[in-house]
């Protein structure tokens, strides 16, 4: 029986909606909120508002595409889901960057990793970054709201293949490891999570915040380009947006103009900043679009005897924390150990190599694994971070610069990763490195990972998490705002997204947003009475 597409039901009821690719005409709406952005951060700020009686209208740059249009097919869901076609890269183009671009934001496409902030960080940012009223007890009863209202749990099915070598080498290797929360209901295991969930079960944005919004009133304009705030002293009277031809690439020529009583910016860590500098905001300090972070991530491939099939079950659903604190919060480069799933587009830029040898490689992704670390980038000073620019036609791009202490970390984590998954029982390790070949022994990959020159472009780099760029603090020296997300300089502008955080996190950042903005949403829903 074929799944109902909860949202084309609700458009069937008279959800009120704007395609700014098909506007005849220029046009100016109105709301007492507008929120730019309806990933995790805008679609958990929509629903608190709304239900506070508030009038919303959600802003999107990327398309409507809900589950009846979810194919599972990469080429597919790349072009239309991801920002920039799945394109998006740091200015020098030696690193590549996840992020979602449309209804839902990347809520739509991510693998449902749901990890609380974790304590230590939380702690690190009132004490290094005057960070207040965001201790983990006070932050408690909204990662369990938001938890409960998502259906966030710790994936209760045996693990698949790929995530099981974690698990295996760990117990072996008597290293820690833990299993993953995920927010799905009704999930049947596909593990196409990054292409849209044609089932709904995925408990995205698109269907749980984003439709209670808009069956209480809320607006919803797709298609369209936050450009800039148009502001008066030290307030926000409007935001001007651009409409999108029908890909979001180009704008067409028509302008929208949105005003309303606040504003709430929740594009992320890259697009929120962009916004800022593209609107010349106050910036005394020069704040916006600094200190960005990635969870900057390398990657390790394995072959194995036996049938991994890493393109199906659960994507991510077991972790390790053994290297993440193990020299403190301030020390050597900490890392969080996962597992990406390996679609044959997405295996194919990770496994590299050439004619033969790329085609001997693609033949056996039925037998590989691939496993992941996360940097925990931003605790410590040498640690690499990167600056939100604009090019010529105004759109963002992040300067991401490495460092030794950064390339330190990444050498350690291929090491980590190699003797897990030969402990798992791996026949054959590869770094993923330019330089890099398959090895049959520990020995050997301990001394090739050693040799290699750790650089951009010889180094595969990625990254699915943006965070930082408008930190928060109640110090205006150190933050774009305070610690509720209100701009020190204009008093009707928040921000609500993961460009906040004031580093990197340490895990997975969507459970973090959520309860975050879950707060910062009820506390300006009771200032606008």
């Amino acid at each position: 029986m074929p799944v109902p597409d909860l949202f084309r039901e609700g458009l069937s009821r008279g959800w009120k909606t704007y395609d700014g690719s098909r506007l005849e005409r220029d046009l100016t709406l109105e709301a007492d909120v507008v929120i730019v952005g309806t990933g995790a951060g805008g679609g958990t700020t929509a629903e608190i508002l709304s239900e506070a009686g508030f009038k919303v209208l959600l802003i999107e740059e990327g398309p409507l595409r809900t589950s009846s249009e979810f194919t599972l097919q990469e080429p597919q869901a790349y072009g239309e889901l991801y920002q920039e076609g799945f394109g998006r890269v740091s200015k020098d183009g030696a690193i590549t960057i996840l992020q979602g671009r449309a209804v839902g934001g990347t809520t739509l496409i991510n693998w449902t990793s749901s990890f609380r902030t974790p304590d230590q960080t939380l702690a690190h940012w009132a004490e290094a970054h005057a960070v207040a009223g965001h201790s983990p007890a006070e932050m408690a009863p909204w990662f369990e709201r938001m938890e409960q209202r998502l259906g966030v749990a710790p994936w209760a099915q045996e693990p698949n293949a790929n995530n099981g070598v974690i698990r295996d080498g760990c117990e072996k290797l008597g290293w820690e490891w833990d299993i993953i929360p995920r927010n799905v209901k009704g999930c049947a295991n596909l593990g196409y999570c990054g292409m849209g969930c044609p089932l709904n079960a995925k408990q995205s944005m698109l269907v749980t915040t984003i439709p209670a919004t808009l069956e209480r009133g809320g607006e919803l304009l797709y298609l369209a380009r936050a450009e800039r705030l148009l502001l008066d002293g030290d307030r926000v009277v409007g935001l001007e947006c651009l409409g999108m031809d029908e890909r979001s690439v180009a704008p067409n020529g028509r302008k929208i103009l949105a005003r309303a009583r606040h504003y709430v910016l929740a594009g992320g860590g890259i697009n929120t900043p962009a916004i800022l500098l593209r609107s010349r905001a106050p910036d005394p300090h020069r704040l916006a679009g600094k200190r960005t972070f990635l969870h900057v991530v390398n990657f390790s491939a394995a072959l194995f005897d036996k049938v991994i099939n890493p393109f199906y079950g659960a994507p991510q659903s077991v972790y390790s924390d053994q290297f993440q604190w193990q020299d403190g919060v301030t020390g050597r480069m900490g890392y969080k150990l996962e597992v990406p799933p390996l679609h044959p587009a997405f295996a194919a830029a990770l496994l590299g190599g050439y004619g033969p040898d790329s085609a001997e490689r693609m033949a056996q992704l039925p037998h590989t694994n691939m496993m992941l670390a996360l940097m925990r980038d931003g605790f410590h000073p040498d640690s690499a971070e990167g600056t939100v620019e604009l090019r010529g036609d105004g759109t963002p791009v992040l300067d991401y610069r490495m460092t030794d202490y950064t390339w330190d970390g990444i050498r350690r984590a291929f090491h980590s990763m190699a003797e897990i998954q030969f402990a798992a029982g791996a026949k054959a390790v590869l770094p993923a490195h330019a330089d890099a070949r398959y090895v049959t022994t520990l020995a050997e990959a301990h001394t090739l990972i050693d040799s290699l020159e750790l650089a951009p472009y010889r180094t595969r780099l990625g990254s699915a998490h943006v965070m930082g760029g408008c930190a928060m603090s109640e110090d205006p020296r150190l933050g774009v705002t305070d610690s509720l997300g209100r701009h020190h300089q204009l008093e009707n502008l928040s921000i609500h997204d993961g460009s906040l955080f004031p580093t990197s996190i340490g895990a997975n950042p969507q459970l973090s947003v959520y309860a975050l903005t879950a707060k910062l949403a009820t506390e300006l829903a009771a200032r606008l009475g």
